[in-house]
């Protein structure tokens, strides 16, 4: 199924960086699985495929999600990967129940947090720790598009405290650093 998603993104979307934050969630997702001993192979494409229809919707962001579970369904993915790719654009208010749609909606919106504080490092992930990120993360004026509050759900939804949210992504970004361009 992996290859059949990738075979998508290609289809769907054309801006590098995009696809490196599809990467980024896969990578993240896989790792919640294991963490939570689950089936890391659907978490991994929920997480690779969250962003499918961003190209198409991001001058409607309340569609965004939608098509891409309009074009999933078509195309045979599980009904709970397309569920948890649907709820995770918070714009449509629909609150996260099972344990891989709250995974997905709280840590899809990190990644982006990490990544801006690579690529501000000269030694860019590598160098990345969890404390310099727990640092930006209290610095409202960077990376101001990431909602800290999402984020922050996480010890709620995952009863998972935030420096261990940071903890798992940051070790499951760095193994894959080459393919993220960090």
């Amino acid at each position: 199924m992996r290859e059949k998603a990738l075979k998508l993104i290609n289809q769907y979307i054309n801006n590098i960086n995009l696809k490196r934050h599809l990467l980024a969630v896969e990578a993240v997702m896989k790792k919640l699985a294991d963490y939570f001993n689950e089936d890391q192979e659907k978490w991994a494409l929920a997480g690779l495929l969250h962003d499918l229809d961003w190209e198409i919707t991001k001058n409607e962001p309340h569609k965004h999600s939608l098509i891409a579970a309009e074009i999933l369904e078509k195309e045979g993915f599980a009904p709970e990967i397309i569920e948890a790719i649907k709820i995770h654009n918070h714009m449509h208010g629909l609150e996260p129940k099972t344990l891989l749609e709250k995974s997905l909606y709280c840590a899809e919106e990190l990644t982006g947090l990490i990544t801006a504080c690579a690529l501000v490092n000269p030694q860019k992930i590598a160098c990345v720790t969890k404390e310099s990120v727990l640092k930006k993360f209290k610095e409202k004026s960077f990376a101001r598009g990431v909602n800290r509050e999402i984020i922050l759900k996480s010890e709620s939804l995952l009863n998972i405290k935030l420096p261990k949210l940071i903890e798992i992504e940051l070790e499951a970004m760095k193994t894959i650093k080459t393919e993220l361009g960090l």
